[in-house]
């Protein structure tokens, strides 16, 4: 297509794609990654890694650990030769080696109490809506119950139906008894068909 003459000037015509814009970006692809200055990290590995260093730190073998290794620090810097030592007397690098293990110990074990309220959070949410869920269904199986009970009242029960068998047998040998001389019941007589038929 051809591009259109405007007032001295040229516009292209709509839909045409024009060369000179640069790359057209395409809305059905995602788009390419930019650079980044800094260097990205997944915060989840991070958040799993700061839990282990976390959990090691809580437990007794570190302590044991970190006092074996700090007794050997102190031993070998009072014991070894002089040109051996690598920390004299008021353990200077020694304290700044315990003051960095403090200062990264610290936001790591924060991080990782952090994690585990977000964890207890969303596990509270998901134990709150299972509760709503169990009173819903709790109200709607006690609702059903009280209408079966309701219900039950009108059903004809066994006892019942035992009585009025026995209230229809003795009505029948109440007639079977009067109408003996007869031999023939008065329902049969009024209808006038055989008592097979029936």
């Amino acid at each position: 297509m051809a591009p259109e003459r405007e007032g001295g000037r040229e516009r292209a015509a709509v839909g045409a794609t024009a060369a000179g814009r640069g790359p057209r970006t395409r809305l059905d692809q995602p788009r390419p990654p930019r650079r980044r200055i800094l260097p990205e990290w997944d915060p989840d590995a991070f958040g799993r890694l700061s839990e282990r260093i976390a959990r090691f730190i809580g437990t007794g073998r570190f302590l044991v650990w970190m006092t074996v290794v700090i007794i050997l620090w102190v031993l070998w810097n009072i014991a070894a030769p002089s040109e051996l030592r690598f920390d004299e007397y008021p353990f200077i690098f020694l304290t700044l080696a315990l003051s960095l293990q403090a200062s990264y110990a610290a936001p790591l074990i924060l991080l990782a109490q952090n994690r585990q309220d977000d964890r207890d959070r969303v596990n509270l949410e998901q134990d709150r809506k299972q509760n709503e869920r169990s009173i819903a269904d709790t109200e709607y199986l006690t609702r059903e119950i009280a209408a079966l009970r309701v219900n039950l009242g009108e059903v004809a029960t066994r006892d019942w139906m035992r009585s009025e068998l026995q209230d229809l047998a003795k009505e029948l040998d109440a007639r079977r008894n009067g109408h003996h001389d007869r031999g023939v019941f008065p329902a049969e007589r009024s209808s006038g068909r055989d008592v097979d038929d029936r």
